[in-house]
């Protein structure tokens, strides 16, 4: 892809007589070309390295620019831009030259981003009891074979199954619940704008779960355990926690995950209350 990136400049070039301003001009769509053609495009989207304070300030952005939020978030993940104007320079080329593929893109963004309300544990009142959690984003696991970790850990500061409460982060309805030999029990919700997010190694559910069944942000989904990693009902394999998974679909259907690490930053000040048992 490099190599025929470079033949084109080279022959353009020549074509235009080396003029300096036409060179930099094609050297600019090269590079869009190329960033919106090569594989780690989609490992940056899958990445989402974009901190609380960036997303925010892309949202700023959006209210005087020409650009919604999930653009301008799409230039940053793309080519490390933070400034409005480096983005803004950019958006207006790649929506020129590889709009259909950025749209795509840009689509994904507004999936992953536009339904978040809640940090799926609520705080506990009157006391520190509290969860944690660190990026461990495709860091390596066995259970089932070498892979690596598609979500966040959400650990709890007191390890003992069904005491902390999990809500959903969105609007949405269950797509799937039930045991998987890796996950434990779980709960799959699809959000309006097309994210799965995944709440796994749940202690039980709350009422009423199943499949079909409509949510809502901050609605109690379950309770947070240690099942999984073996047959139906094994708990004790590791500590209680939450692992969240957020999944989107590609254009061709296939599932594909995105770090939730990030994410759950952004959502860790929007954290409901509740009154632990």
């Amino acid at each position: 892809m490099k190599r025929r990136v470079g033949l084109i400049c080279i022959l353009l070039t020549v074509m235009l007589g080396l003029d300096t301003g036409a060179i930099s001009w094609i050297q600019d769509i090269a590079e869009i070309i190329h960033l919106m053609d090569d594989e780690d495009t989609k490992e940056n989207l899958r990445s989402q390295n974009v901190s609380q304070e960036q997303y925010e300030a892309f949202c700023e952005y959006e209210k005087d620019g020409n650009y919604s939020r999930y653009e301008y978030l799409c230039g940053y993940l793309f080519t490390g831009e933070e400034s409005q104007k480096s983005l803004e320079q950019y958006l207006k080329q790649v929506k020129r030259y590889e709009k259909e593929n950025f749209s795509c893109m840009v689509a994904y963004e507004k999936a992953i981003w536009s339904d978040l309300k809640y940090f799926p544990v609520p705080a506990s009142r009157g006391d520190e009891r509290t969860v944690s959690f660190e990026n461990s984003w495709m860091s390596e696991r066995t259970f089932g074979g070498k892979r690596g970790h598609e979500g966040t850990d959400l650990m709890a500061s007191l390890n003992q199954r069904g005491h902390y409460p999990v809500i959903s982060i969105s609007d949405g309805v269950v797509e799937k619940i039930g045991w998987l030999s890796q996950g434990g029990y779980r709960i799959g919700v699809r959000a309006p704008n097309g994210a799965y997010f995944y709440y796994a190694h749940l202690y039980d559910y709350a009422d009423g779960m199943e499949e079909g069944v409509e949510v809502k942000a901050g609605e109690l989904l379950g309770f947070m355990g240690d099942s999984g990693y073996g047959e139906e009902g094994t708990v004790g394999k590791f500590d209680v926690h939450l692992h969240v998974g957020i999944y989107l679909n590609d254009e061709n259907g296939e599932e594909f995950s995105i770090n939730p690490y990030w994410i759950m930053k952004y959502l860790e000040d929007k954290r409901l209350t509740s009154q632990y048992e």
